[in-house]
């Protein structure tokens, strides 16, 4: 400012002092080449009272306001700075119309006067009306700014705004013009989420007042809060008449330790006063940015007990050449203001306020510095706009282009650039760059401190941090808690007590089942099929799927067993077939005796599928074959029991159904009814449920154990019953045959191979019923192959040998003495 200014300044008050000129309160005005407009809180109202009849709004009855009358000074300084620049708006100077903003409704003259063109207002000229600023910054606070933005959208003068937080402003489509240099409440309150996040707090309280600041900070924290595990324990919203004791009791009942402050500056203010009036000890208070570098509340009497202040703010607070501009001012003011004889022309108070003049320079610096950057980056925002729309270069500009406000904000929507180490930009939103510092309160100095101790940016990149070993906390050192519940241990989900998702109890999650805090606190997974874990688990592992490996010592032996079965049962049916004549072959039952052995050959083949992964084929060929043709052989074994004891008892007793049983082939029949019998009801076990693979997940916990499912239990009954039965007979048929001739009686080797194939099957299935692992189905096989092997032992390999090495008994005449024998016998009985 130049010495004749302010001379200037002085003459203008004093003429309105002393000759009684009429000044509009708080006008402050620069000519320039264009025009900014300018609303700033000059005074401050300490206690709004309702209105009982109509009268005028006079911001000189209240009370100066420090923050508000630097604000004002950083938007001359940063303009005076532009003016002085040689680069930035060559040629072209700015000037101002700056009005008191005390009350909202003294907001409504002063932007009349903006777009007002000599005086009038017609909206209807549209492209050709030219009102009086080409753009303004201002006003300070959300419920101001929305009320007078309408009226600026009006003429789509841009609206650059240093203190309106509202996440509302960003609606393009209702704010057009507006843009802002300070973070929304969105970005705001992303922030606190943040830091109340870092510490693992999830039980807060939101405290604020009933203005559109508050109650738009508390609309968007509520929206984000339940997607960040954090619950809002306590709300309230300050009137001018609250209650902060009943308050405060209400926090300390429900055990709240984080107090999030979310209100203007004056409820901030009382908010802080009545917790250190109740005598509030130790919680954690979260500044918004409005009262984070509050100078007088650190200042306050007993403000350390209450807890740690942490606050947010701008990261660049400070302007260089600011504090001279400042010392420069109130320098040359404090020189003139006792110059009683200093005299002007000019009628209009002009640039600086009489009564600010008691404001040392110190008090203006040392003020709230948070809304400097803010202000300074608004003003140059309109000049570099307005640099653009000139099409100025590094030495003059075009000033024959005619500058309608519309076209500044179209080049603001594109600037990007340096200032002052930040970068300014703007998104779609009208929205800007963030740069947040967290500060910590520290009242034990004196003066006290705002210490530094974390940062939030999102340029060029989202990066959070906070210096944990800078916050010296009032328990022990140690993190305060705040939360609903003590959070469960590893493996414990939470189950819901009560309203909120942050009070829980822990339950541990049982066997097979998992936690995942990350997805879903509240719910024990189960694992899948193929996998396991322990009780209390957060993940799952895989099963091991095991099965009768080939290769196994176990399987080679069982395998090689049933190999050289096989070998002897086609080296019988190689011998059998080569003595067919002879009487052993014929006792052992002719013909049929091949059926016999080629379905104990087939049975034992069966034997083979039980090893290697199991499949669908393999379960059929394994149980059904076997089933299938050893029931056959059963068949045949209960017809022959039976012919034996028809041919020496029932022949003579009863010739005629004996007759009928030789002419027609009753063995045939015999063996031929039940073998259809057996297999439909194969066919039927293999239709009704198909033996195929099964998996079993819960006899182990890391183990899968692949093996056959029997199917369906009724097909299967069915199936074992006739083979149980077919056994019976034979048994049957044996014992009444006990007392034939040595070379016929059967009886004992029958018993015995039966009985051998019974107790076999017996031990399988309290194995089957005892034994959870792959390891029963080898016992399965062992089973088959016993059966086999008591049948082969005990019925055809004691006839191999009487053809092999005693064949002087086979033949027909020591039957026929057999036979007389017996008849002998029979007859002496």
């Amino acid at each position: 400012m130049h010495l004749s200014s302010i001379c200037s300044f002085l003459s203008a008050f004093i003429n309105c002092f002393f000759f009684n000129v009429f000044c509009l309160e708080s006008e402050f005005s620069l000519k320039g080449d264009y025009l900014l407009g300018g609303l700033f809180a000059l005074h401050e109202v300490q206690h709004a009272t309702p209105l009982s009849s109509p009268e005028a709004s006079q911001c000189l009855r209240n009370a100066v306001s420090i923050s508000g009358y630097q604000m004002f000074q950083v938007m001359r300084f940063a303009i005076e700075e532009v003016n002085n620049s040689t680069t930035l708006l060559p040629n072209v100077s700015l000037g101002y119309e700056i009005f008191d903003q005390c009350t909202d409704t003294k907001d409504f003259p002063s932007v009349f006067n903006f777009i007002s063109k000599n005086g009038s207002i017609k909206p209807k000229e549209k492209l050709n009306y030219q009102p009086k600023v080409i753009a303004l910054t201002g006003p300070y606070g959300s419920t101001s700014t929305i009320a007078i933005a309408p009226l600026i959208t009006m003429d789509v003068i841009p609206l650059v705004n240093y203190g309106a937080s509202s996440y509302a402003l960003s609606n393009k489509l209702q704010y057009p013009s507006f843009i802002r240099t300070i973070p929304s409440n969105k970005n705001l309150i992303e922030m606190i989420i943040h830091i109340i996040r870092w510490f693992g707090w999830n039980w807060v309280a939101f405290l604020g007042s009933q203005d559109d600041y508050s109650e738009d900070g508390l609309k968007i924290f509520n929206k984000y809060i339940s997607k960040n595990g954090i619950c809002l324990a306590y709300q309230e919203a300050f009137s001018q008449r609250a209650n902060y004791s009943l308050t405060f009791k209400k926090i300390d009942m429900l055990n709240i330790n984080v107090i999030v402050v979310f209100a203007v500056p004056q409820y901030a203010s009382k908010i802080i006063k009545a917790a250190i009036a109740n005598n509030i000890r130790d919680k954690v208070w979260i500044a918004s940015e409005t009262w984070a570098m509050n100078q007088q509340l650190p200042r306050e009497p007993g403000i350390g007990k209450i807890g740690k202040v942490i606050g947010i703010t701008e990261r660049l607070l400070t302007l260089p050449g600011f504090d001279e501009f400042i010392y420069k001012e109130r320098g040359i003011l404090k020189a003139y203001s006792t110059d009683s004889d200093v005299q002007s022309e000019s009628k209009t108070c002009n640039q600086d306020c009489d009564y600010c003049t008691s404001l040392t320079a110190e008090e203006i610096i040392n003020e709230n510095p948070t809304f400097s950057f803010a202000i300074y980056a608004a003003i140059y925002t309109i000049a570099r706009a307005l640099h653009n729309v000139l099409q100025c270069d590094m030495n003059e500009c075009y000033k024959n282009i005619t500058v309608k406000p519309y076209m500044l904000l179209q080049q603001m929507k594109k600037l990007d650039f340096p200032l002052n180490g930040r970068q300014v930009k703007y998104d779609d939103n009208g929205d800007p760059t963030i740069s947040f510092a967290v500060v910590l309160w520290n009242t034990e100095t004196n003066p006290p401190r705002f210490e530094m101790v974390g940062t939030y940016d999102t340029y060029p990149e989202i990066t959070f941090t906070i210096n944990n070993s800078r916050l010296p906390w009032h328990n022990s050192g140690s993190v305060p808690f705040s939360n609903c519940s003590v959070e469960c241990k590893e493996g414990f989900s939470r189950e819901p007590d009560g309203y909120h998702s942050c009070c829980f109890l822990c339950k541990k999650c049982p066997r097979n089942s998992y936690v995942n805090y990350s997805w879903d606190p509240y719910t024990c997974s189960p694992c899948a099929e193929s996998e396991w874990s322990d009780e209390g688990s957060t993940t799952c592992k895989n099963r091991s799927v095991v099965y009768l490996e080939v290769t196994e010592i176990q399987s080679i032996i069982v395998m090689a067993s049933a190999t050289c079965l096989i070998i002897l049962l086609i080296a019988m049916f190689c011998l059998f077939a080569h003595n067919y004549n002879t009487p052993v072959v014929k006792s052992a039952g002719g013909s049929m005796c091949f059926l016999m052995l080629t379905c104990l050959i087939m049975s034992t083949i069966s034997v083979f599928f039980f090893f290697g992964k199991p499949s669908t084929v393999f379960c059929i060929l394994r149980n059904v074959a076997f089933a299938f043709f050893f029931t056959v052989f059963l068949s045949c074994m209960a017809v022959r029991s039976f012919q034996i004891v028809c041919i020496f008892k029932m022949a003579a007793k009863f010739p005629n159904i004996h007759n009928l049983w030789v002419k027609h082939n009753g063995q045939w029949l015999f063996v031929g009814f039940f073998s259809v019998i057996h297999l439909i009801s194969c066919i039927l076990w293999m239709t009704v449920s198909t033996p195929k693979p099964s998996r079993d997940s819960s006899t182990f916990k890391d183990l899968t154990i692949v093996s056959c499912e029997i199917g369906n239990t009724a097909t299967v009954s069915v199936v074992v019953f006739i083979g149980w039965f077919l056994g019976f007979l034979c048994l049957l048929f044996s014992y009444m045959g006990r007392d034939l001739p040595k070379n016929y009686n059967e009886a004992k080797s029958i018993t015995f191979s039966l009985i051998l194939y019974n107790v076999s099957w017996i031990v399988y299935f309290t194995a089957y019923l005892i034994l959870k692992s792959k390891y029963i189905q080898l016992v399965n096989a062992i089973t088959q192959l016993s059966s086999i092997y008591g049948i082969l032992f005990s019925y055809f390999i004691p006839k191999s040998y009487i053809i092999i090495f005693h064949p002087q008994k086979n033949t027909a005449a020591y039957f026929q003495t057999s036979i007389q024998n017996y008849t002998q016998t029979v007859s002496r009985t």
